[in-house]
């Protein structure tokens, strides 16, 4: 696929370098957005010009929905008003939004000026909503049917409004005042009789999402459920729009880059595109600042010179503890944060999850500090050594497995989002902690290692 879809960029490259209208539109007619706006970001500048001015406006609407902020900007550059009006006339009204939020407010406003009453004050009630919440990403322009309606009444407004039937799965119910009622599925009404009562055959117990609900727990009541669509309501039970699955994959998506990113410590995207100079100042000020929490531990080794100076040896094995310390914080982390983001946890899960990781660090630091005491008692045929080091390992892993684990759970409970406690963070924290511990307990033993 991959190679037909590099030969089809060929081949519209090279319609719209001979200036072929209907040669263009012949290879791109029957094309997902996906491949679409793939074949429009991989042309030149001019190639790309020549692009937006072949394309019909439906399918320029596809492109605009499939672009990231900075090329839909140098889209919007290029076209004239009229033919970005008419496009984003086509699009959905949740991409539309999603694409408007990314052009800033002066941009957003003068198009909005370009589309008609209506379809502006939807568009304004659905910005009204905070981002990443579920009114900001649900799609308002939708079929619903009244209760009183007879099935034959319910079958023909789907007909009518066909275009707003993204999904063939349900139609929702409200009651006279909007408020949501029940859903239909179109299986339903496919077998009931064309006379019967919508309110007669509708299904009562609905799953449904508040307006100002955060998006990662639509898109968990999604993939709990199993659905492809889930309606939005108001705080007076009212019928205000959809989310889809569709949106809720972007949704997924963008969660998990914003995790990656906190848990790298970048906290900013950083793509392959981006400048050094930039790439580097989103980096730098996490790094800064572990740089000087580092120092901590520079120091801590500078107040046991003499234990080193006495006892060589524990050189050679303080990066391997301080190193197996950090790996298994980071181990910790990525499984605390990855089970909050599938699910909130309770008080109970809580202490069962600190149980379980204390028994995983008491388990790894016995095999590792075992480990540890044969490969220090072989080379230099110690065994206090050895015990020392082994027992620094399975103590300083247990720390950092329980270090790991805690420190989400408090942000967690702080509402502060746990991926700030990013691998170097924890890394820098068990760090410290490690050579405290090893060097705490080979002093205490200092007699004996002499």
């Amino acid at each position: 696929m991959v190679q037909n879809l590099n030969q089809l960029v060929h081949s519209v490259t090279y319609t719209l370098q001979q200036k072929d209208r209907a040669a263009f539109f012949e290879n791109i007619k029957d094309l997902q957005k996906y491949d679409l706006t793939h074949i429009f970001i991989k042309l030149s500048s001019r190639e790309q010009e020549i692009f937006l001015e072949f394309i019909p406006v439906s399918l320029l609407a596809d492109v605009l929905s499939e672009l990231d902020g900075e090329n839909r900007i140098k889209v919007i550059k290029i076209l004239d008003p009229e033919k970005v009006s008419l496009a984003v006339t086509e699009m959905n009204n949740d991409d539309l939004v999603s694409m408007l939020g990314q052009l800033g407010e002066e941009k957003s406003a003068e198009l909005l000026t370009y589309l008609d009453e209506e379809l502006s004050a939807d568009i304004k009630n659905l910005l009204d909503f905070p981002p990443e919440t579920a009114g900001r990403i649900m799609n308002n322009r939708m079929v619903w049917i009244n209760q009183s309606y007879t099935v034959r009444e319910a079958v023909d407004k789907l007909k009518q409004f066909a275009e707003l039937a993204e999904y063939l799965n349900y139609l929702h119910v409200i009651d006279d005042d909007k408020r949501l009622v029940g859903v239909v599925s179109y299986r339903e009404l496919l077998l009931a009789d064309l006379h019967w009562k919508i309110a007669d055959i509708m299904q009562t117990r609905i799953v449904k999402v508040g307006a100002l609900m955060d998006q990662e727990e639509v898109a968990r009541i999604i993939r709990r459920y199993d659905f492809v669509t889930i309606p939005v309501v108001d705080d007076k039970e009212r019928l205000l729009g959809i989310v889809t699955v569709d949106d809720i994959l972007d949704v997924v998506y963008q969660e998990a880059e914003e995790d990656i990113e906190k848990f790298s410590a970048s906290g900013k995207a950083i793509d392959f595109k981006t400048k050094p100079v930039i790439a580097a100042k989103r980096r730098l000020s996490w790094l800064i600042l572990l740089l000087f929490i580092g120092i901590v531990s520079g120091s801590i080794i500078a107040s046991f010179e003499e234990t080193l100076e006495q006892v060589v040896a524990l050189a050679f094995f303080m990066p391997m503890v301080a190193g197996m310390t950090g790996n298994t914080g980071t181990q910790s982390l990525a499984v605390v944060i990855r089970g909050l983001a599938k699910e909130k946890i309770d008080t109970k899960q809580v202490l069962s999850l600190l149980m379980r990781e204390l028994k995983v660090g008491i388990y790894i630091g016995l095999t590792c500090g075992l480990l540890i005491f044969v490969i220090a008692y072989l080379w230099q045929g110690s065994a206090v050594l050895g015990i020392v080091i082994g027992v620094s390992l399975l103590c300083t892993l247990i720390i950092g497995t329980l270090a790991g684990t805690i420190i989400p759970l408090i942000l967690n409970r702080l509402n502060v989002d746990p991926a700030v406690a990013s691998g170097p963070l924890i890394t820098t924290i068990n760090d410290i902690l490690s050579l405290l511990i090893y060097f705490g307990i080979a002093t205490a033993f200092l007699s004996y290692l002499m």
